[in-house]
């Protein structure tokens, strides 16, 4: 059985990420969705903790934090970003406080210190994962196998 070419890294396009109300989509062209890809399984709890270590935020401010921070290439609806800060929050990694602005109620979210602790070792992690799946993609320790 013959392996297709691999296309060189030239000729790849960029793949950006649309993450719907309950559901991850990737993107690798704005007319085509692929659902649910499971290498995102993680990135939105470790994008909330990272953005709110920064600074506390609201949900919709964090949608809008995601999209700017990934430079448009992941998306979160605010059907996926609020049952994901209630988890957070229900872990112990975050904490709210509710907030009057305009006359409506917010509900703004800022990183504990065990939320910390947690974004730390979730960085740790993502940087092994990363540098394998290059190293990996880049030959491993037998360099890139030849394509019959």
């Amino acid at each position: 059985m013959q392996m297709p070419a691999r296309p060189s890294s030239s000729s790849l396009q960029p793949v950006s990420y649309s993450l719907q109300p309950t559901a991850y989509s990737l993107r690798s062209n704005p007319m085509s969705r692929k659902s649910n890809p499971a290498f995102l399984n993680g990135v939105p709890e470790l994008l909330l903790l990272e953005l709110l270590a920064r600074r506390p935020m609201y949900g919709y401010e964090l949608v809008q934090a995601i999209k700017a921070a990934t430079g448009g290439q992941l998306e979160f609806g605010e059907g996926c970003v609020y049952p994901i800060l209630h988890r957070l929050e229900e872990q112990g990694l975050l904490a709210s406080t509710r907030q009057s602005v305009g006359g409506r109620q917010r509900f703004v979210y800022e990183v504990t210190s065990r939320g910390r602790g947690q974004l730390a070792e979730t960085i740790g992690a993502w940087q092994r994962v990363v540098s394998a799946v290059n190293h990996a993609l880049h030959g491993g320790e037998r360099g890139r196998a030849a394509v019959a």
